[in-house]
């Protein structure tokens, strides 16, 4: 009998295949994003070297405190928030990594908030 895949197992292949083309370099590095059941997370990653260049979520104390309970407003503010760290770091270039999960709710309102601000993506 064939064994169902969960949904996670299913985004973790679509992550591993698209890793294998999305990569991130000095000039452009990747925007990563991670979306828990409360709380969503943003890393800008540099693959050649593998280290990260910026990062913010929904757990910083200058997020955290202004907002309550409303997942897609935390989306919002964490996607200017990135754009506002990167920006000050002089990357306004970045690939965008969604890590499986579909351009939609969170993630893509993220990703807007992030071009609003600034990102070129």
């Amino acid at each position: 009998m064939i064994k169902e895949k969960t949904r996670l197992e299913g985004r973790k292949i679509r992550q591993k295949r698209t890793r294998k083309k999305v990569f991130g370099t000095k000039e452009r590095p990747r925007l990563s994003v991670f979306r828990s059941l409360n709380h969503i997370y943003a890393q800008i990653i540099d693959d050649t070297e593998g280290r990260t260049l910026v990062s913010a979520s929904s757990l910083d104390p200058e997020i955290r405190n202004s907002l309550s309970g409303n997942k897609k407003e935390k989306s919002k503010v964490v996607g200017s928030l990135i754009a506002k760290r990167a920006l000050e770091k002089g990357i306004d270039k970045v690939v965008f990594d969604r890590a499986g999960y579909k351009y939609h709710g969170r993630v893509a309102l993220l990703a807007e908030a992030a071009r609003e601000a600034g990102l070129k993506f």
